[in-house]
């Protein structure tokens, strides 16, 4: 939960974001529900979707979703919750569901809330709380958007070092939805048109068989009324000779130095390539021949951070070292860190690394005007920007403030599943820096940037902690060696009388 201070605060601190977003989302809750259900539930027929097209992209290494949908209240009493189903394996993978109002953007997103239920049941589902309950035979249109991890699978399993790597999905053709539905449409789009195989679906009453292509985009429907769960499973082969990166764990620090006047982000990643594994031991010389035609491939070349204009000192290291194969443009209007791998990652390798960079700490913090309060924003994730882009299974980030930083809060519109404050020891700290502790789960790069705004006291006193301690530690220092010196340690014998 957070925990929101005081109006003024909260306008210092729009005028700081780059972007207005709404600092009461819920999206900054756990995604764990307290509501339990038993497996027999069934959402109350209280809605029914006027139309609904689905949206299916293939078009990076991840499936993204998005559902369109216009509801309508059939209910004899206004209605405020709407259940969207989804298998236990998707409920697993799945990221990211945030839900909007498509004709009024300005209302930010709406509640979203995971349904716990009995582990006998295959279905289960997200809960919707609209922001205002709709009145009987009124109708809202709902953008529901999520991503799922680990859900492409490459066909065939292994491939030669040159060879076309095809991905396989699988998917319904209807919609799921606890709802009836009275029109609706399914689209695919494909990084190609290179589409081997894909489910054909008859027509029926004279409507033609599904889908309907144009070129890399194929259509199945539309379709018309289906009764609530009602599920037609495809299946469709396309090609995606790119990698499938997947990030098993991402470990990320801020770490904030008033007196030095500096912020210091290090990125610790523990990556995985999904893609399809190598059927042959790997040649190098056969890798080397073909970076003169740069054909395409499903290894990992090369990483690309587009940091924050004004970053310096970047670093690239892994578990043998420092890795030389970098490169880092920065001037006033960018800031790239292009990092190579110590080898190619192909489908099945994995490779740990870390980088880390510093940053003047004017561009990310305010003091506020009143008081002795401070306000940090931060992107939440920054990472590699990639073409096929990237999926994040497990994301912990820990922003270190200065020792003697007191009334913690935050705000982001990340999906959060965990937060906790703690102290951070480090040399020459007394009682040691707070450390603001988060994290989230099955998140993908389309929430890079998304931003984390940290506010927190930091007293006068706690800000000369550091320069006293040193102070009197060299203090004491001194006095022992000036102690020490005074003493007469040498050895004499006794005079004989």
């Amino acid at each position: 939960m957070v925990n929101m201070r005081p109006l003024a605060i909260a306008t210092a601190v729009f005028s700081f974001a780059s972007s207005a977003f709404c600092v009461e989302s819920n999206l900054t809750k756990p995604l764990i529900s307290k509501l339990i259900l038993p497996s027999s539930f069934k959402p109350p027929q209280s809605f029914k979707n006027v139309n609904l097209v689905h949206v299916v992209s293939l078009e990076k290494g991840y499936p993204k979703e998005a559902i369109n949908v216009q509801i309508e209240n059939v209910a004899k009493t206004p209605q405020d919750e709407y259940f969207i189903p989804f298998t236990a394996r998707q409920m697993e993978t799945i990221g990211g569901l945030e839900v909007k109002d498509r004709k009024d953007a300005e209302s930010g997103v709406f509640e979203v809330e995971a349904v716990e239920f009995d582990t006998t049941s295959d279905t289960q589902f997200y809960r919707i709380k609209l922001p205002s309950p709709l009145a009987p035979k009124a109708q809202q249109t709902l953008g529901i958007s999520f991503s799922y991890l680990s859900a492409l699978t490459p066909l065939p399993a292994s491939i030669a070092q040159q060879d076309k790597q095809f991905l396989v999905y699988e998917f319904s053709a209807y919609c799921p939805s606890s709802y009836v539905t009275l029109k609706q449409k399914t689209e695919v789009k494909f990084p190609t048109t290179n589409i081997p195989e894909y489910t054909i679906l008859p027509g029926g009453k004279g409507a033609p068989e599904s889908p309907q292509k144009q070129g890399a985009k194929f259509t199945y429907g539309s379709f018309s009324e289906l009764p609530a769960g009602a599920v037609e499973v495809v299946k469709v082969r396309y090609e995606f000779t790119k990698p499938l990166i997947h990030v098993s764990r991402l470990e990320r620090d801020i770490e904030v130095s008033h007196w030095g006047g500096n912020v210091a982000f290090e990125e610790r990643y523990v990556m995985t390539n999904r893609a399809a594994n190598l059927s042959k031991p790997f040649s190098r010389v056969e890798w080397a021949s073909q970076q003169y035609y740069n054909p395409p491939t499903s290894a990992v070349k090369e990483l690309k951070f587009p940091l924050r204009v004004g970053s310096l000192d970047p670093y690239f290291t892994d578990v043998i070292g420092n890795v030389s194969t970098s490169r880092f443009r920065s001037n006033k209007r960018e800031a790239n860190l292009e990092i190579k791998p110590r080898y190619p990652v192909f489908g099945g390798w994995n490779y740990p690394f870390r980088i880390g960079w510093n940053a003047d700490l004017k561009k990310y913090l305010r003091q506020l005007n009143t008081g002795t309060g401070y306000v940090l924003n931060v992107p939440f994730l920054e990472g590699p920007k990639q073409p096929e882009g990237i999926e994040y299974e497990h994301i912990e980030l820990r922003v270190i403030l200065p020792e003697g930083a007191e009334n913690v809060q935050y705000s982001t519109t990340l999906p959060l599943v965990s937060t906790s404050t703690s102290l951070h020891r480090t040399f020459m700290d007394t009682t040691g820096r707070t450390a603001l502790t988060l994290t989230a789960i099955n998140i993908v790069d389309d929430y890079r940037e998304r931003e984390l705004i940290v506010m927190y006291d930091y007293p006068l006193l706690a800000g000369y902690r550091k320069p006293i301690v040193i102070f009197s530690s060299v203090l004491v220092l001194f006095i022992t060696a000036w102690g020490i010196g005074t003493l007469d340690v040498s050895i004499k014998g006794k005079k004989r009388p």
